[in-house]
């Protein structure tokens, strides 16, 4: 369900191996998350702390779920930075819905530094049971033959 992008995972690693200066924004290397089935429905949690909760956006297309938040640098002036590990600037996963979501009922919540997405089976996809008819002996039914009109 995950879907993996190389080429912007090693453009974001490479941009933050050769800036090295303290106090610059760097871009984010990931978006940790967690997801789990519960019942009819799927459950993300991805971890955005001090992600601004009006830049945390949630969308589908084409089957893929897409999630974009924005964390914006410090912009203090005439600071001197003796630290500066947090990454600041866009965060962005794409997973791969299967066919049996129900992307018209995703849900999305942002609390406390996590955002919360619910992803809800569709009707199709759902366990259901079947019921087997039993049927009784087969009843037979005799034909007898009348007699042949042959000339």
């Amino acid at each position: 369900m995950l879907r993996f992008d190389p080429f912007s995972d090693l453009e974001s690693m490479t941009k933050s191996l050769f800036d090295t200066q303290l106090g610059t924004s760097r871009q984010p290397r990931f978006m940790p998350l967690d997801l789990y089935k519960v019942d009819d429905h799927y459950v993300l949690l991805a971890d955005l702390p001090g992600v601004d909760p009006g830049s945390v956006d949630v969308s589908v297309d084409a089957g893929t779920l897409t999630l974009t938040a924005h964390r914006s640098a410090q912009s203090e002036e005439n600071v001197q930075w003796l630290a500066s590990e947090r990454f600041s600037g866009t965060f962005r996963r794409q997973l791969s819905l299967g066919e049996g979501i129900d992307s018209a009922r995703i849900s999305a919540s942002y609390e406390n530094g996590v955002l919360s997405v619910t992803i809800p089976l569709a009707e199709r996809a759902k366990p259901r049971r079947i019921e087997v008819s039993s049927l009784g002996p087969a009843e037979h039914q005799t034909i007898e033959a009348g007699p042949s009109d042959k000339t």
